[in-house]
Order: C-alpha cells, then sequence, then structure tokens
C-alpha cells in the first residue's frame, strides 16, 4: 500500500511525492531550521514506551504517550510524516575507576554513551512505517540527530575556560638574577609556611598563597608583597611541571594567566623546569575538585542519605550545565499560588501556535504541567545497585533558550545570578498577553512610599512606587578571631531579618538643596510600604567589593519560621500637622551640591575639579570610587571638560521626555525610575542608564499627590493591600553556595505537603533530586532570595 503523503518523491522508491515534503527538505538547508530542532525536543518524552515523534515538516516534538500531541499537531497542521525516536538507558560498568580530570569543562559524554536508540519514519495518516532509508527522507533524519549533536558541542564550548597572557607578563622586566632556596631551605618570606608557595618572577620573593579549599594553608603574603611592590606577576612553585605548565598569577589583572617564556623566565631565578617535580595540586585541579563538590548535603547528621520524595509538585529539574540558578527560581515560582492557577490546567489544551518553541504561554504553560502533574516524578529505575533512586528531572531546555534568547547572559551556559534571573521572567511574564487571565505577578506587586523632609523648613513630599520586590542590605560586622560563632577567618555575626527591615525602613539624610527654601541642610528619606503584596520577594545582599570585584558573603541572618506582622513598616501618608513643598516647586530639581569629601579625593587623584564634580552627579553623588569609574570610562568624551548643565535637569519630572523614557523602559527599567534618572543626569541617555545601574534601590519618581496625574492614577486600583493586621510567613528560599554569584550552585527549599507527613514539611530541590530536608534553620540562615506568603 502506497503513502499519498510521499507523492513522486523519487524514482527508488514506489511512492509518487507530495509538494509539503519539497517544503521540508528547503526548510532543511536552513540552518536556522536544524538549530531549532534541539530546542524543540522534550529529551524526556524520549524514554517513553512510544517515544518522541519529530514532525518531519516544522520539526516541532511531539509526544505520543495518553495526550498524543503528536497527532493533535497533524490534526492541526497537516503534518502527517514524523520521525520516531525510541531509546532506552544503557546499563553503566562504574568498576572502572574515574579518568583523571586535568582540564576545567564538562565532558562530552554522546548520547550513544548512555543510550540505546531506536529510530522508524511514519506517516500519521496512513498509518503506516516508511522507509527510513530512502534518499529523499535520509536526509532530513540524519540533519536531525546531527542538531543534537551541534548542540551539545556548544555547550562544552561555553563551559572551556580559556587562560591568556597579559601585558604585565610581557612587558615584566626582571631583577638581577640569583638563585632561589627551594625544597627544605625555601619558606615564606613573611612566615614559616613552605607549601603554596608563590615566586614572584619579577625580583624572585618567596611569599605564601591565600588559604585554598580543601585544607591548603596560606596567609596572603604573596598577596601583599604584590600591593607594596606593585610587582604583579607569581608563579606556583609546587604546580610546575617538566613540560613547562604551571599556575600563574598575575595580582594586577587579579587572574590566572598563561606565560609563553615561563622556561626563561624561571632559569633567571635558577629554577631549570626539567628538573621539576609537580608537588602540589594546580588552581584549576583545586577550583574542579571543589566544582564536583559544589552540593548541598543529600545526607543526615547521622551519613544516612535523605529520603527521596515524589508526586505533584515534587518534580526536579535536570541541571542544562550550570542552570541551577534558573531550576531553583523556577521551582519557587511554580509554587505559588498564582502561578499554578494561571499556566497549570490538565484539562485545558495547549495554545495553538506555529512555533511553540518561540511562545512563552506554551513553555510556561508546558514547564507547569512538568512540574506540577506528577506524571514525571518517579524514580530513575537505571540506576545501580546501591545507589539512591533519585529523579532523572525534566529538561527545560526550550525554556531556558526561549527566556534566554537575545539576552547576553541568560542566553550563555555560564552561572547566572538567580534574582537577576527572577527579575528578567517577570518582566517577561508582565509583558506577555494574558488574554482576560489575571498576571500571576500582580500577587508580588506593592506599593512603596517614599517620604523626603526638608531639615530646614520641614515641608515634605510624598511620592510612590509600585514594585514587586525589595532589596535587603544586610549588615557586615566582622566577628574577632577566638569569638564565639568564628568557625572560620572570615566570619560574621548572625543578624535578624527584623534588623535588616529596620534598616531598609530607617530614615537616612540625602545632600540636597531644598528648593522651597533654600536650606543646604539636607533631607531625610524614608522609606515604607504603602501596602503590602500577597507574596513578598526579598533579595538579600551580602556582598563585598574586593579589588573591584564583587564577592558574596556568607551572613547568617535569622528568619522566624513562625508567621510574623509587618505591621510596624506601613507608612501612616501625609498627616495634618504636615504641609507638602509648594507644588510649582516640587517639579523642580534640587541644586546640586557635590559631596565636598569625594571632591576632594578625585581631585587628590589628579581629576580636575569640574570633571569631579561631572562623575559625582553622573553616579548620583555617591562615593569617589563610583565617580572614578566613570570619568574612567569617559574620559574621551566631547565634552568632558565642559561646565556641568543642570537647565535640563531642572524640568519637572512628569516632563521628561516621552521617547526617552520609553528607550530606558525597553531595557528594563520603570517609568518612575526612568523619569528619575534623566531628571538627575540632564536628560542624557547614556548617563541615565549609568546612574539607574548605580542606584539599583531608587524607587524613581511618581505622579505628585493632587496633580491631575496622581488624580488619574488614584483609578487605577493600587497593587497590595494595606489591610491589616499584614502576617507573613516564610515559604521557600533560594540558597547558595559559592563565593561568587556567578560560580557555585544553587538550591530551593520550599515547605510542601509531602504524602505521610500531617502538616506541610520542608523539601530540598537540588535540580533533580527532590528530597525531604534536613537542617533547614541552618540552611535559612545563608538564604539569598526570600519568599514569604500572607497568611
Amino acid at each position: 500500500m502506497s503513502c499519498p503523503h510521499l507523492d513522486s518523491v523519487g524514482t527508488s522508491m514506489p511512492y509518487p511525492a507530495n509538494s509539503q515534503l519539497s517544503a521540508c527538505f528547503q526548510a532543511l538547508s536552513n540552518s536556522l531550521y536544524i538549530k531549532k530542532i534541539a530546542h524543540n525536543a522534550l529529551t524526556r518524552l524520549y524514554d517513553n514506551p512510544g517515544g518522541l515523534d519529530v514532525c518531519l515538516q516544522c520539526f516541532n516534538g511531539g509526544c505520543t504517550a495518553e495526550r498524543q500531541h503528536s497527532l493533535l499537531h497533524n490534526a492541526v497542521w497537516s503534518h502527517p510524516l514524523a520521525l520516531n525516536i525510541r531509546r532506552t538507558r544503557k546499563t553503566i560498568d562504574r568498576d572502572e575507576p574515574p579518568a583523571k580530570i586535568t582540564k576545567l569543562a564538562i565532558a562530552a559524554e554522546t548520547e550513544e554513551d548512555r543510550y540505546n536508540t531506536v529510530l522508524g519514519v511514519k506517516c500519521i495518516e496512513c498509518q503506516q512505517e516508511l522507509d527510513i532509508a530512502n534518499p529523499k527522507i535520509a536526509p532530513i533524519v540524519d540533519g536531525i540527530l546531527k542538531a543534537h549533536t551541534f548542540s551539545r558541542k556548544e555547550e562544552v564550548k561555553a563551559w572551556e575556560q580559556e587562560l591568556t597572557s597579559c601585558e604585565h607578563i610581557l612587558t615584566m622586566q626582571q631583577h638581577p638574577s640569583r638563585k632561589i632556596e627551594q625544597g627544605d631551605l625555601g619558606h615564606c618570606s613573611g612566615c614559616d609556611l613552605r607549601e603554596n608557595l608563590w615566586l614572584c618572577l619579577e625580583c624572585g620573593n618567596l611569599g605564601c598563597g591565600r588559604k585554598q579549599m580543601g585544607g591548603v594553608d596560606g596567609n596572603s603574603h604573596a598577596l601583599g608583597h604584590a600591593n607594596e611592590s606593585g610587582h604583579g606577576v607569581a608563579v606556583k612553585l609546587g604546580s610546575i611541571t617538566p613540560e613547562g605548565t604551571a599556575d600563574i598569577y598575575c595580582y594586577r589583572c587579579d587572574e590566572e594567566r598563561i606565560d609563553d617564556q615561563l622556561g626563561e623566565h624561571l632559569a633567571h631565578w635558577g629554577i631549570i623546569l626539567a628538573e621539576r617535580q609537580k608537588t602540589e595540586k594546580s588552581l584549576t585541579e583545586m577550583q574542579i575538585e571543589q566544582n564536583l563538590k559544589w552540593d548541598f548535603s543529600m545526607t543526615t547528621e547521622d551519613g544516612h542519605e535523605l529520603k527521596p520524595v515524589f508526586g505533584s509538585g515534587l518534580t526536579g529539574l535536570k541541571n542544562l550545565g550550570n542552570s541551577c540558578y534558573l531550576a531553583s527560581i523556577i521551582q519557587c515560582l511554580f509554587d505559588m499560588p498564582s502561578f499554578q492557577e494561571r499556566y497549570y490546567g490538565p484539562n485545558r489544551d495547549l495554545p495553538i501556535v506555529q512555533e511553540p518553541a518561540a511562545d512563552l504561554e506554551t513553555q510556561l504553560r508546558k514547564i507547569a504541567d512538568g512540574l506540577l502533574s506528577g506524571r514525571y516524578s518517579e524514580p530513575d529505575n537505571s540506576v545501580t545497585s546501591g545507589e539512591v533512586a533519585y529523579q532523572r528531572g525534566l529538561a527545560p531546555s526550550m525554556f531556558k533558550h526561549l527566556i534566554g534568547r537575545g539576552h547576553e547572559e541568560f542566553s550563555t551556559m555560564r552561572q547566572q545570578d538567580a534574582f537577576e534571573l527572577f527579575q528578567h521572567l517577570f518582566k517577561l511574564i508582565s509583558r506577555s498577553p494574558h488574554n482576560g487571565q489575571k498576571d500571576p505577578t500582580a500577587e508580588f506587586r506593592f506599593v512603596l512610599e517614599q517620604r523626603l523632609q526638608c531639615l530646614g523648613c520641614h515641608k515634605v513630599r510624598y511620592s510612590s512606587n509600585e514594585q514587586d520586590n525589595i532589596f535587603l542590605d544586610v549588615p557586615l560586622v566582622k566577628l574577632d578571631a577566638g569569638s564565639e560563632g568564628a568557625e572560620t577567618a572570615n566570619a560574621y555575626k548572625s543578624v535578624t531579618l527584623k534588623e535588616c527591615l529596620d534598616n531598609f525602613t530607617a530614615p537616612e539624610k540625602v545632600e540636597l538643596t531644598c528648593s522651597s527654601c533654600g536650606s543646604k541642610a539636607g533631607f531625610t528619606k524614608q522609606s515604607l510600604f504603602k501596602t503590602f503584596p500577597n507574596v513578598l520577594a526579598v533579595n538579600a545582599r551580602k556582598m563585598a567589593v574586593v579589588n573591584w570585584v564583587p564577592i558574596k558573603l556568607d551572613v547568617p541572618v535569622i528568619v522566624p519560621d513562625e508567621p510574623f506582622l509587618l505591621d510596624s513598616y506601613l507608612s501612616k501618608g501625609l498627616q495634618p500637622s504636615e504641609e507638602l513643598l509648594p507644588e510649582e516647586l516640587e517639579n523642580q530639581a534640587p541644586a546640586f551640591v557635590p559631596d565636598a569629601a569625594a571632591v576632594a579625593q578625585l581631585e587628590a587623584m589628579g581629576f580636575p575639579r569640574n570633571r569631579a564634580e561631572k562623575a559625582l552627579h553622573a553616579t548620583g553623588n555617591s562615593d569617589a570610587n563610583a565617580a572614578m569609574e566613570w570619568l574612567f570610562a569617559h574620559l574621551d568624551d566631547a565634552d568632558i571638560d565642559a561646565p556641568l548643565d543642570l537647565g535640563a535637569g531642572s524640568r519637572g519630572a512628569g516632563t521628561a521626555d516621552p521617547e526617552k523614557i520609553e528607550m530606558l523602559g525597553a531595557m528594563g527599567f520603570g517609568a518612575p525610575q526612568a523619569k528619575k534618572a534623566l531628571k538627575e543626569t540632564g536628560g542624557d541617555v547614556e548617563r541615565a542608564v549609568e546612574w539607574l545601574f548605580s542606584h539599583p534601590d531608587d524607587q524613581g519618581i511618581m505622579e505628585d499627590e493632587g496633580s491631575g496625574d496622581a488624580a488619574d492614577a488614584t483609578q487605577k486600583e493600587a497593587a497590595g493591600s494595606a489591610a491589616l493586621p499584614a502576617q507573613f510567613q516564610l515559604q521557600s528560599i533560594v540558597c547558595h553556595k559559592g563565593t561568587s554569584i556567578h560560580a557555585g550552585h544553587y538550591v530551593a527549599f520550599i515547605r510542601k505537603s509531602v504524602e505521610g507527613k500531617d502538616t506541610p514539611t520542608w523539601v530540598l530541590f537540588n535540580d533533580e533530586k527532590v528530597v525531604e530536608a534536613h537542617d533547614v534553620e541552618e540552611m535559612r540562615k545563608f538564604a539569598y532570595v526570600y519568599f514569604f506568603k500572607r497568611a
């Protein structure tokens, strides 16, 4: 029996061919279509008994299981031809010792290494198998299979660590040569340490390195020498090999480097490469070793494995290679009722769109179904005897590709900041159509009110801004060595959530000149809640800047497990005894008075006063370091020496150029923030962007109360609720291990209903591993993102 959909395909087959298949061949020649395949196949479905059908015309993947999305795809789009892919997991022999790790990269394990795969081509309408070897079908199948290989190669390439040389190595002038004492005679010039020694290639000084993970001792005397002498390049003696490899570090770049003339530079100090023997782990080896340990403990205190849990809402997400930041945020969001109600509908069909992989609604609905249905929450039966049968997890590759498309950071395979992803997702979701359904991010929104009061005339101004999260700066107080709780050299005093909220809502002084009374005494500024959300998202910022690099610190924040009240943080609004700043003056920008101390610092660095004032104005008059960075970035500006012009900034906030506000809005900034930034920078968009990045907490300018625009705004229902009591309870947290937000590992702890438990219990979502959590109180102290639900 012939298939009419293959009419006139070729003379080698008894089937005539069809124009739809011809279109498929043409599409195949376009590399964009081939690359799309990797994102249109849901890996988890390959392993169902019926496998996965990949459409041979548009390359969308559809299941053959109980919901039969493959049949639905054909019924809607009339694409009957499909490649069926079925696979089974291979049994892996783990008796052999693991291969030695030599570089910081992902081993490119292939599909052939892990699975036995069976392929077949069929016509859904004719219900018959077709010849997969046919010369007009085979190229399509080959293109589909190769697309996955290309995707995998790109992932590995994105992870490879590439080291380069630098100007400090290339221009290094070595001091007069001498023989460096090594072995038993060699020790640090600042202490008695004889390991973890770094040789300054410029002057020959021996200094111990920083204390390293894995118990390697060090007092940072090599770093101290570099800071005092200005010498930048050092080599770790114990890492030198006869082949000429070694750990090279440039302290001036604060980066690992390579030295193409290492042999000559070492010979200058009497060290011959051929005679060297590597005696210590290299930085890369220690980093890889530590990366393999970047995991939250999966055992109890007595050494027993944590119990895996399965069921609805207990599905793990497979790590795509550093995607734990995405998995942790997704798990917390889809635990919230607003996301479940909006995107999870077991009896609702997915949207009918030509390209599901590019449709945010489809991908969010698919993520919700995968996580909440419980369909994929089952033990991995392919594990070897003695191993814990965790889940295999869903791979959110299509979703990750879609939300990261066109984004400089989220489109890469590198680790990203989980809270930045939260903000990016909310921007995408809030701007997407909801077709009469409630925006799930609305439950997170509230109004924060800012009160400014002149210290001279005591007149006030109120402004408000709608937002969906808050940043809490965590006080950094180092514990003295040997004091209680100081288990490490860099231990910090614990603080309570209440202390952080008290600091967030406390009045602070700002240096501004009052446009009403002319007083230069400044203003007090205070932010309080005008309304509360149903879900309060909090980012606990525990950061310090070391050598211009932001470092994450482990500062314990004590958060109550029981419900608590936020009533005291509700704003009382304008009081009868308060007098507002005159309306005609409120819209004028206060006169700019540069910080005298910061100006003096910049002048001491050699910058002219005019440039110093301009830099401070552009960076919000914050501090000399931020202004210095701005100056270095704008030294080539044509108007760098022009007098500071505040004329454009004196326009009212409401008269800001709408086109410029729209430009900043396209970058993700809200209109109130855009207005404030343009007002502070004289309407210069480029400077406004820099101002916004240097003032992430500034909520911007809403329209003045009493103005016509404000009256119109009151007609719109305000976000959140001011009803009291405002009782909240911790629902989920995202924890992070590592010294940088761009490295380490993220996991989520969520309060869940688990079968066999009478009350909700804490569950740990560690990528695809979903287990009953233990020691949650301790982990809660070191959380990075908190989600509190209003009780």
